[in-house]
Formats: C-alpha cells, structure tokens, sequence
C-alpha cells in the first residue's frame, strides 16, 4: 500500500483523485485549509490534516512520510483580479509548492506530480503547441512557470517530478457548473468570437494519468493534461448546447467580457491549441479522445 499525500484534497480535482486512490486501496492523506473532509468518515484509509500550506507548520511531517506527493493547491482564477486576488492567486501556489518540497525526505518520496495550467503558453492563435512551445508574458503564465519552477526543485532530492499542465476540466464541477446552467437557461455560448482554441480534458482522465504516470516510474516532466482533439470555443459551445438540447448562440461580447471581468475576462478570452504529446508518446490510452463523447458522459446522455 503506497502512502499518497494529496495537497488540495478538498477541491473538485482533488477529491475526485482521492477517490480514485482510495477506492484502489492506498492509504491517503488529504492537505487543505478546510476543517474537516467527509472522506474522514467513508473511508479509514483517509487521513485529513487541515492547514495554511502557504505557511510553514507540523503539516509539513505528513509530506516527509509519503510515498508519493500530488500538489493540486492553488486559489481559483474566477474571480475580480484586483492587486490582493492577484497575490493570493500567486501565493497560494508558489509558497504552498516551496514549502512542500523542503518538507520532502530524500529517500522517502519516489514522485511529486505538481499542478500547472495550459496558461503557460500565453495567447497563442493557431500554433499548435507541444510541451517544447516556450511561456507566455503574462500574468498566469508568469504564475505558472515560477509555480513549476519550485516544483522542480524537488529534483535535487532525487524526486521524480511531473508537472501537470491542465486545461479545461470537465467533468460534474468546476468549469461546468458555470457553464451548464448558462444554457439551460437559453443564454449559452462562447466568449467573444468563440473562434479561440478551448483546450479540455475530462475529469476521468486526469484520475487515469495520475495512476498512468505513478505506475511507470521512469516517466516523469511536462505533461499537457488535454484532450488529443482540440475544439474552438464555438465548436465547444456547440457540442453542450447539442447534448443539452439548448441553442449556442448566445455569444458573451469581447469587450463586455474585459468590462465586467477586468483582467480575468482578458485572460478568458485567450486560447491554446495545445496536443498532450508526451501522454499520447508515452502510450497513455485516454478514455474520451472526443469531447462530444466526454459531454455526453457527464451529462449522463
């Protein structure tokens, strides 16, 4: 039984990864600043310790006994960017990463599989981008390449590190609950032109490539977490409204998007068109390739 410690075990990512390793038998133990986990009480092979993980503290002795480290930390982006949203999106991820790798025990863990984001690579058109495509300027792909960076550092402890670059997840939470009743109520659609790339993947899948990369121990990097057919965002917007039985053609403004959003809306209506080449090289069979397929999975159509 390995011992899996799971920072940001509350969120939707990471109670979904929880529960997937719990169900497979390994004991887990679940990091983040709420002050209980219903998993305590459904499964005995939970552990939940409630913390600040951006400060130092006792938390940090749970980290130096685990096997293995998935770090899935950081505050949500959705919300107004004013100058504090914008420090705490960037302390969240950056101190909590730095002061989980000091508190690795050379010789203990084996992997860190750390969070990122597609929004590395900045506003990108139509280049298609691969885990070789160089960073962004911008804010979130600032917030990402220093957040990587600590995370690498786990290296010099002899960690195998793996960085998830996540798109869009989908799945019953996140992005979707915000979507999904926006055209329920016949006011679904892209954002601006909707002609920018929406990179995405399915919840599942992330769950199956954690489990893919921690069972093959000589895998470790960058890994793009999306799915291997990009969309553009009408083509996204199309595909809900057709599985929800709703129109698509409610399109939100550029220009009140940036109005009403600010920074946050500027950065919403940017996009990748990002592949998951070293997940398809490394063998990694996804379990929706197609995101007709993963909509209608969710939505139980």
């Amino acid at each position: 039984m390995k011992k899996i410690l799971i920072a940001g075990a509350s969120g939707f990512i990471g109670k979904r990864i929880s529960r997937y390793f719990l169900l497979k038998k390994q004991y887990v133990i679940g990091l983040g600043t709420s002050l209980i986990h219903s998993f305590s009480e459904e499964f005995s092979n939970f552990e939940w310790v409630s913390a600040d993980t951006t400060i130092e503290g006792d938390w940090q002795n749970k980290v130096g006994s685990a096997d293995i480290i998935i770090n899935l930390t950081g505050k949500s982006i959705f919300s107004y960017w004013t100058k504090r949203y914008k420090q705490n999106i960037y302390d969240s991820r950056i101190l909590t990463t730095r002061n989980i790798v000091a508190a690795i025990k050379k010789g203990t863990t084996k992997k860190l599989i750390s969070t990122s984001a597609v929004g590395i690579y900045g506003d990108c058109g139509n280049h298609l981008l691969s885990e070789d495509s160089l960073p962004g300027t911008d804010f979130l792909a600032q917030v990402c390449k220093d957040w990587e960076n600590e995370a690498l550092k786990a290296k010099n402890k002899d960690v195998s590190v793996s960085i998830m670059r996540l798109g869009v997840v989908l799945g019953d939470g996140g992005a979707m609950s915000k979507m999904v009743p926006a055209f329920k109520s016949f006011v679904g659609g892209p954002l601006g032109s909707g002609n920018q790339w929406f990179p995405w993947i399915h919840v599942k899948d992330i769950e199956k490539a954690v489990d893919f990369i921690i069972q093959n121990d000589d895998l470790d990097g960058l890994f793009n977490f999306v799915g291997p057919e990009p969309v553009r965002q009408n083509q996204f917007a199309k595909e809900l409204g057709k599985v929800l039985n709703r129109p698509a053609f409610m399109p939100a403004p550029a220009f009140m998007v940036r109005m009403i959003m600010g920074e946050l809306g500027k950065s919403l209506l940017q996009g990748q068109k990002v592949v998951p080449g070293h997940l398809t090289r490394a063998g990694y069979p996804f379990s929706f390739g197609e995101v007709d397929t993963a909509l209608k999975d969710i939505l139980g159509k």
